[in-house]
């Protein structure tokens, strides 16, 4: 990277790996199928984006730091499958984007800048494309909370959304020391598979707005967070798993929620 004096912007998260071999692993853990489309959300240097194009049938990369371009030219040039949007992948209509490929199977395979995983994430679900799987690098904290167990400290309402539509997962760990420039923190690889049956919902957004209310002050208990809904059908439920309006969010599965929504 010196060698084309680029300098890294704080402000795109801009970590790029140096240990050729994670790439590959990351390539593995995806079993990218034949017919493919794969999304890859900030490429970087292409480290990764070379090891996806040589699986793949077609690769889309979104790309915000314009500078880049002269670096991905030049090591993309043997890549004539790789397409590269210059823009912030949060202001795309990605389905728009994805209709000018033909493909099978898509995946979403991507190294995420730190500061924006949620959005991403959660603009990839509300974009309602057919997803089967996604693979990110992410900081090991928001790893532990996006892949938390019911009851464990780091479980949330982004915990329940993606078990919603995921079967998520923890591959590896990836160190700190693999970076230029090294960041803070150690990384992690998680993967994101497609469910196939969810649990109905009667009223989704129902359901996201009480998830969402919830959480919303995470060591209170369930009566004080939702005084505002019907505390009487909510408590009828609860009753049927063990539970009552003492109970904090942290405690209930996807399914309870869903049956408390469902319910009211």
């Amino acid at each position: 990277m010196n060698q084309n004096d680029f300098h890294f912007k704080k402000k795109f998260g801009q970590n790029f790996l140096k240990d050729p071999n994670i790439p590959r692993k990351i390539v593995d853990v995806a079993n990218i199928s034949e017919d493919s489309l794969v999304i890859e959300i900030g490429p970087g240097a292409g480290t990764l984006t070379k090891v996806l194009a040589s699986k793949a049938k077609q690769v889309c990369c979104y790309e915000i730091d314009q500078e880049l371009k002269t670096i991905l030219d030049r090591e993309l040039l043997d890549f004539h499958n790789v397409c590269i949007f210059y823009d912030d992948f949060l202001q795309r209509d990605v389905r728009k984007d994805l209709d000018q490929f033909e493909y099978s199977h898509l995946y979403v395979i991507a190294n995420l800048p730190y500061y924006i995983t949620t959005p991403i994430i959660t603009k990839l679900i509300e974009s309602n494309l057919e997803i089967e799987k996604i693979i990110v690098m992410v900081q090991k904290e928001v790893a532990d909370r996006l892949c938390a167990k019911v009851g464990d400290r780091e479980y949330g309402s982004i915990t329940v959304f993606l078990n919603y539509y995921f079967h998520l997962k923890k591959e590896f760990l990836v160190s700190r020391n693999l970076f230029v420039p090294k960041p803070n923190v150690d990384s992690m690889v998680i993967s994101l598979t497609k469910k196939e049956n969810n649990f109905p919902t009667e009223n989704f957004q129902l359901f996201a707005q009480l998830v969402r209310d919830s959480f919303r002050y995470k060591r209170k208990m369930l009566r004080n967070n939702l005084k505002n809904y019907n505390l009487d059908s909510i408590e009828q439920v609860l009753k049927k798993y063990g539970f009552d309006l003492t109970v904090r969010a942290e405690e209930l599965s996807l399914e309870i929620f869903i049956d408390i929504s469902n319910h009211l």
